[in-house]
């Protein structure tokens, strides 16, 4: 990925005439969490082909999740360069039609690089609990600005702040900033601007996400499935629920020739 940095994926082959989907992890999480392995798998047996990447978050073949009380030292652009990178190494596989599939922040990362010029083999998105970046009761103009001066003075000393999953996220004030700007206005712009098919499915119990956002995905008119029941990680009985809507989405798509 990087100088020094190297990542690895699961990559299990399927039919060539359905498109390869690409799954993506929540917060600080690998592709072995639950959520997205057990839809990779479900997936597989359905006849898709599937890349499971598990981010770098800047760690030498990380396998293991990161604590929220780790030192962290990524950030959203880089996690952009990565996916960048999994979606040119499906093409060099020759998979032209690529389909991304997120769960929680996974789903906004992906979102990101949605709205940062996209390959062209992109034809669809499905994000599953989608949630912005949450902060803490501080203002988050204050803290924006705040990161902003120490970083035209230079200066690198960690910032520790209650950042959407974590109650205590430390990190320099650069990459800490490139995730807290994603706030709920940023989000749902990047929602509109999605050039690709879209498919949001969200839980009607889910307790991690704020309680207007649903409302707010909306108003914007984001194509939405809400799965009565379900909470942030469509976990039991709503795995088959996030599995058929997901199916259901992918059967809409063109075949390939």
């Amino acid at each position: 990925m990087r100088p020094g940095i190297r990542a690895s994926a699961e990559y299990l082959v399927g039919d060539r005439s359905k498109p390869a989907v690409l799954l993506l992890h929540g917060f600080l999480q690998t592709r072995e969490f639950r959520t997205v392995a057990t839809m990779g798998n479900s997936l597989h047996d359905a006849g898709y082909t599937v890349l499971l990447p598990t981010l770098s978050l800047n760690i030498p073949n990380r396998r293991q999740s990161l604590a929220c009380e780790a030192i962290h030292h990524h950030n959203m652009e880089e996690d952009i360069a990565e996916i960048r990178r999994w979606v040119a190494w499906l093409k060099s596989r020759g998979h032209q039609r690529i389909v991304l599939f997120g769960h929680s922040f996974g789903s906004l990362q992906l979102l990101a690089y949605l709205n940062a010029h996209p390959d062209p083999a992109i034809k669809a998105y499905v994000g599953t609990s989608l949630i912005e970046t949450r902060i803490a009761s501080t203002s988050r103009d204050v803290l924006i600005a705040q990161l902003n001066d120490r970083i035209q003075r230079k200066q690198t000393a960690l910032v520790t702040q209650n950042v959407s999953l974590c109650s205590k996220y430390t990190a320099p004030p650069a990459d800490l900033l490139s995730y807290v700007v994603w706030d709920q206005t940023r989000t749902l712009n990047a929602v509109k601007a999605v050039p690709v098919r879209m498919q949001l499915i969200m839980g009607d119990a889910d307790q991690m996400i704020g309680r207007t956002w649903v409302k707010a995905l909306q108003q914007v008119r984001a194509p939405m499935i809400n799965v009565k029941g379900a909470n942030h990680f469509m976990d039991a009985e709503h795995e088959f629920d996030l599995l058929d809507h997901t199916l259901g989405f992918l059967k809409t798509l063109p075949p390939s020739p």
